[in-house]
């Protein structure tokens, strides 16, 4: 680089330079443009970037720049054939070229039919300009002649390319010596004084210097972080979510849900092998009315009315949903009922197939709502709500099954990009059996909502497969070089 940024001064010292691609056609863009920065930031250059467009031939192009347009080697074959060429061995005689030469040829007026047989319609063989002008722009990069320029990119034999060149012109400190710049104020120089006569190489304002090795959030985290602000400034308080094994009595008893309900298979869900069962709950009477909520109904419920099993509801198991903390929530609040807004977000277990979409762990992102005389249209309201913080504004709500929620209710938002409705969450009012089997009073009543944490996340960034998301075959630059995200925007 040394030897061409001489270079460069010795050919500026006898007028400036426009084009280095056509003044150093040998020297690669980049090694031109190093050379230029080196001259510019000891003021001896100034500098301007070109952008220069050209033509170049296709493989197509090429064979015609060797062998001739189709349709001239067309008329060739025709003038060589005394009788005429038989329209049949055409393609016999030029293979692919023969359909699109018989075509060019009949529009240049240089064959006519003479029944089943294709024979000359001039005295002498023309100039096959469509081989000439391709050769000239395979020299030049360029033709003359727009038209004709047309012509050959619609018939697909040219193609534009850009390249980056400069025109470069003498600077303030223009010499055809480079002067050696100090880069560093050493303690020799200030202890002898040479500092005052040494010329300081400047410092370089734009460059980004090194990449500093660090950790960095990743994206599931980043949009974790941008929901939790939205339920602080909500007036919510985060529930405790770091206990990721709950007995069945907690993850199902407590939510109504029975003990012979699909959910609670080993296809669905993951159980503890040691210690296989949990202590029972210190709460004996709260224990005892779950019993008699699912065994012979209580609260105004019939029950499921069968034998309920407390071996059964004491199987450990990986939680399935965060919802089993929310019942620790509200089982506590019943020693102070009192109006009360809890959230989690935090990971979940389900013995799923692992596909684009599907993980047997993800997170959960739940909210729940206390208060007294609440109705489903305060619900309704507040999903509006939360949901427009996100930047969604257009909700749709469809009546839907829960086994510990009644009225329930499913959230669909409208996905610009699909041009459709997605379901985005779920939702209900909690079941009265449910919560007065805690010791919770008839007319405070409970809100409560939940959507995955991935979902958005993979809107947000584009994702499709979420294995791109989390796994091991994640791209790291992707998790380090990903913005924060404000929920700002549509994410649906």
């Amino acid at each position: 680089m040394a030897d061409l940024a001489h270079l460069v001064l010795q050919t500026l010292d006898k007028g400036p330079i426009s084009d280095t691609a056509v003044t150093f056609p040998d020297v690669e863009t980049g090694v031109v443009h190093g050379a230029l920065n080196s001259l510019a930031a000891r003021s001896m250059v100034t500098y301007k970037p070109i952008d220069i467009e050209f033509w170049t031939l296709t493989p197509e192009a090429e064979e015609i720049v060797e062998k001739g347009s189709h349709e001239f080697r067309l008329l060739e074959e025709v003038t060589k054939s005394m009788e005429g060429l038989k329209l049949a061995d055409v393609t016999k005689v030029l293979g692919a070229a023969g359909k699109p030469g018989q075509s060019r040829a009949f529009k240049n007026g240089w064959i006519k039919k003479d029944g089943d047989k294709l024979v000359s319609n001039v005295s002498a063989l023309p100039e096959d300009t469509t081989a000439k002008d391709l050769k000239t722009i395979k020299e030049t990069g360029t033709l003359g002649d727009a038209k004709e320029l047309g012509e050959l990119r619609k018939r697909k034999l040219i193609e534009k390319g850009k390249k980056l060149s400069y025109s470069v012109e003498k600077g303030p400190e223009f010499a055809l010596e480079i002067k050696k710049l100090e880069t560093d104020l050493t303690p020799e120089m200030i202890a002898s004084g040479s500092w005052k006569t040494q010329t300081f190489k400047p410092y370089n304002f734009d460059a980004e210097g090194a990449v500093t090795a660090s950790g960095a959030l990743h994206p599931l985290n980043k949009v974790r972080e941008e929901f939790r602000q939205i339920f602080f400034a909500m007036g919510f308080s985060e529930m405790p979510t770091n206990q990721f094994v709950e007995s069945g009595f907690w993850n199902f008893d407590t939510l109504f849900v029975p003990q012979q309900h699909p959910a609670r298979d080993l296809q669905d869900t993951f159980y503890i092998k040691d210690p296989v069962k949990a202590d029972e709950p210190e709460d004996k009477t709260y224990w005892e009315n779950i019993h008699k909520v699912h065994e012979e109904g209580a609260y105004g419920s019939i029950g499921y009315r069968y034998p309920w099993n407390a071996e059964e509801s004491l199987r450990l198991v990986l939680r399935t949903h965060t919802t089993a903390v929310s019942s620790r929530m509200l089982h506590k609040l019943a020693a102070d009922p009192k109006p009360a807004r809890f959230f989690s977000i935090d990971r979940v277990f389900r013995n799923e197939a692992v596909d684009a979409t599907h993980l047997a762990e993800f997170h959960q992102i739940e909210g729940v709502i206390a208060d007294y005389d609440l109705t489903l249209g305060d619900l309704i309201g507040f999903m509006d709500r939360f949901f427009t913080r996100m930047g969604v504004d257009k909700l749709r709500f469809k009546p839907a099954y829960n086994p510990y929620t009644e009225p329930s209710m499913e959230i669909f938002a409208w996905h610009a990009g699909l041009n459709k409705w997605i379901e985005i969450g779920n939702s209900g009012m909690f079941r009265p059996e449910m919560l007065e089997s805690m010791g919770l009073p008839k007319d405070l009543r409970v809100h409560g909502f939940g959507l995955s944490l991935e979902r958005p996340t993979m809107i947000k960034y584009k994702l499709s497969n979420i294995r791109e998301l989390v796994g091991h075959k994640v791209n790291l630059d992707f998790i380090e070089t990903n913005p924060a995200v404000r929920l700002d925007e549509t994410l649906v």
